[in-house]
């Protein structure tokens, strides 16, 4: 079904992949008749390489400077990252800058907030020369496409499912200090990335959808870190046997490999979608060049996909629904036992193997919904299977989210809402909610089937730190209906017969021009920005100080840490527009006592900083007197320190692109993380942009609570030391240990000795 190769792979005519042995160079010259065959020049023939070479400013291919050509944001993150540009300098929008609001839509929290963050949002696309797209219009992901997307071109968005490439578009979710650098005129500085193959033959079977195929391809690469941090390529013939919503579904979900970006082929189902949408000019046949060299490369068969479910907890989880349904008790046993091991108080309570009833697996809720599952052909297909059946009247409910407003007139206009509302689904507007656990929440030990990103612990709203924990597990818009055609007894759509005939798809570019604003190159500077009283300024950041003594705040041993776990979604998305009162939510999940520990270590920082000793403290007292009998730290002065927390994590970051889950460690005082290893380059860039220090170890030679020296830390930035020794202080004395800082930029090492972002760019 999917096959990884061991090494990197060429490409003829893009179609045929050839291993790269030992041989390979040689034998290939001699089949294209004596031409010469040079692995760095095929690598330029990707269409990666030729679209990050067309965005590059730096002149050099192996350390790139990218300029991007639009950029997006929904209400979870743009009030943070206009405000920290607001502080740094911004005058207008350089380019443009779409601000959603698809992830705060609803106001069940905190009041007004939400919708005061709304009115920031507009006036902030009056004042500097931005787009506004009105809660219930759009997702962000589904606006983009359909407005923005355009062959050969760079998208940058501050969410984690910014990916555009079946549309010939590279797009990259980071979190919000990238996005800041844009407004600035600054760069997106990476070094040259690595670029897989997706090699597809064949044409999937009726009743596999899109979902099925990125799911099979998320479970062959994630644990193994195939494509992190690399761009996948999807090329071969399989993308011809394809519509362009269909690539559009396996696309988005390329986030949950952890790669970097994708890119697709483009030929006449994209060139139909352009037209359709009004955009004629945004389309460019791509290719790759006739002999391409790629890093690495993933063959997949699409005639081999079948219907997939990813049990709880992560994408990558992922099982043929037909062989869970012939070994459910087995199957269900062992993700329940994986899912104990990380769940924490609910671990006693948790239980999947209490919905298998008579043989059968039986769900309670069924979601289609968002970027990946709200599309027209996932919704129509869900209506042809349901057409003239029921969901029922027991338990289970199925809600359906179309992607946008055009998308649900189509639908409308069409039948299909119709079909879908007399089989009992709800229809609801464009909101997010669903992935991130916001609107139809679960009951409590329930299980939902759903169409959507990801079904990570709370991603559906419950909070397992008051015993609370549903479960997710990931499907296709076409077995969710088939699923609840039958009350909710689970099933492959592959087991109906039905027909999938889909109406033509009509744009009506009217629901956008009727709403929207539209302000890109026509700011207005006069006008103000509207605050509501929950929106609030960044609290003031230090620069690094000389030497630093961090008190080991959380230590987290989970195989990979998520950034939901760092910072919960959900209910707490209305206080993102207060950096203090978000907060104290930070690791509240995963490790509620963080937030005391780091916030009485940020206690003496302060006392420092107002020129008071902060060593009245006893453990503080006791670790200094500890590294005053380090060799040359005889006289160790505490106010030359900074004094603040640290957080250990095995592999933290894996999952969203939220700048939060670095920021509010900042905020409470935090001044590095400590890892085996980053889960993803956005969350260790958020670090570094808010004056983190990513350190890398090995080993755990400290505990909770333990204080840690890293003398003459300063110095060791600037002068770019990649190991960096450090002590933890124990009355028993000081144990020496050593640090790894490497692959730093110039821009990003001066980011983090002047305290963060803002810093750097007031000067």
């Amino acid at each position: 079904m999917i096959k990884l190769y061991e090494g990197g792979a060429w490409l003829l005519n893009g179609k045929e992949l050839v291993a790269d042995t030992k041989d390979a160079e040689q034998a290939l010259s001699q089949r294209l008749g004596a031409r010469a065959v040079d692995k760095r020049q095929a690598a330029m023939g990707t269409m990666a390489w030729r679209i990050l070479e067309t965005h590059n400013t730096s002149g050099s291919m192996e350390k790139l400077k990218i300029k991007f050509d639009a950029m997006a944001s929904h209400d979870i993150t743009y009030v943070g990252i206009v405000q920290t540009a607001r502080a740094s300098g911004l005058r207008e929008f350089p380019l443009p800058y779409v601000l959603t609001n698809c992830h705060n839509s609803l106001c069940a929290v905190g009041g007004t907030i939400n919708e005061d963050d709304h009115v920031f949002g507009l006036s902030a696309a009056k004042k500097y020369g931005g787009i506004y797209v009105p809660a219930h219009q759009a997702v962000i992901h589904q606006y983009m496409r359909e407005m923005h997307s355009g062959c050969g071109k760079m998208i940058l968005g501050s969410d984690s499912h910014t990916r555009y490439g079946a549309l010939g578009t590279m797009a990259v979710g980071e979190g919000g200090p990238e996005l800041v650098k844009q407004l600035l005129g600054r760069t997106y500085d990476i070094d040259m990335p690595g670029v897989v193959a997706v090699h597809l033959t064949g044409r999937p079977r009726p009743g596999v959808g899109p979902q099925d195929v990125a799911l099979a391809i998320i479970a062959a690469v994630f644990s193994n870190g195939y494509v992190k941090n690399k761009v996948m390529e999807f090329v071969g013939p399989g993308v011809g046997a394809l519509t362009a919503e269909y690539r559009i579904g396996v696309d988005v979900m390329t986030t949950e490999t952890t790669c970097l970006s994708s890119i697709w082929t483009t030929d006449g189902p994209i060139e139909e979608y352009f037209a359709v949408h009004g955009r004629p000019d945004s389309y460019t046949a791509m290719a790759p060049a006739d002999v391409a060299y790629y890093d690495g490369a993933v063959e997949v068969n699409l005639s081999d996909i079948k219907p997939m479910i990813a049990l709880p907890f992560h994408p990558s989880n992922a099982y043929p629904i037909e062989e869970l349904l012939r070994s459910p008790g087995d199957i269900l046993a062992e993700t329940e036992k994986r899912g104990r091991e990380q769940l924490g108080e609910a671990r006693r309570s948790y239980s999947l193997q209490s919905n298998l009833v008579n043989g059968e697996i039986v769900v309670q809720q069924g979601i289609i919904a968002g970027c990946a599952g709200g599309t027209y052909e996932n919704l129509w297909a869900a209506a042809h299977i349901l057409k003239d059946k029921t969901v029922g009247q027991d338990v289970f409910a199925l809600s359906v989210y179309p992607s946008s407003q055009p998308v649900n007139l189509a639908l409308t206009e069409s039948g299909a809402i119709a079909a879908l509302m007399k089989a009992g689904a709800t229809i609801r507007t464009a909101f997010c909610g669903p992935c991130f656990g916001a609107g139809d929440v679960p009951a409590n030990g329930t299980l939902s089937i759903r169409h959507s990103t990801r079904n990570f612990p709370n991603r559906e709203g419950s909070k397992p730190g008051d015993g609370q924990i549903a479960s997710v597990a990931l499907m296709d818009a076409r077995s969710i209906a088939a699923t609840a055609a039958r009350e909710g007894k689970l099933t492959p759509a592959t087991a109906l017969n039905a027909d999938y005939g889909i109406p033509k798809y009509f744009f009506d570019a009217k629901v956008y021009k009727n709403r929207c604003y539209d302000g890109w190159q026509s700011p207005r500077p006069d006008l103000e920005l509207v605050y509501g009283p929950n929106i609030a300024d960044w609290p003031a950041m230090q620069p690094l100080a000389e030497h630093l003594l961090l008190q080991v705040a959380s230590l987290i041993t989970d195989p990979v840490t998520t950034t939901d776990e760092l910072i919960p979604s959900g209910e707490t998305s209305s206080y993102r527009s207060n950096p203090l009162r978000l907060a104290q939510f930070t690791l509240s999940r995963k490790d509620p006592a963080y937030v005391e520990r780091a916030t009485r270590v940020r206690e003496l920082e302060s006392l420092r900083l107002q020129g008071k000793d902060p060593a009245a403290d006893k453990a503080l007292a006791d670790a200094l007197q500890t590294a005053r009998g380090i060799g040359g730290y005889e006289d160790l002065d505490v106010m030359s320190c900074g004094i603040g927390s640290v957080v250990y994590a095995v592999k933290p970051g894996d999952g969203s692109a939220r700048e939060q889950a670095a920021s509010c460690q900042k905020v409470l005082g935090t001044l590095a993380n400590i890892a085996q290893e980053y889960a993803t380059k956005r969350y260790r860039s958020n670090l570094i942009n808010w004056g983190m220090l990513p350190f890398l170890c090995a080993d755990i030679p400290f505990e909770v609570e333990d204080f840690i020296l890293v003398p003459d830390i300063a110095r060791a930035v600037s002068e770019k030391r990649a190991e960096i020794p450090a002590y933890v202080l124990s009355k028993g004395g000081a144990k020496r240990f050593v640090l790894t800082l490497s692959d730093l930029t110039d821009d990003e090492r001066e980011i983090i000795l002047r305290g963060c972002l803002i810093n750097y760019y007031r000067g």
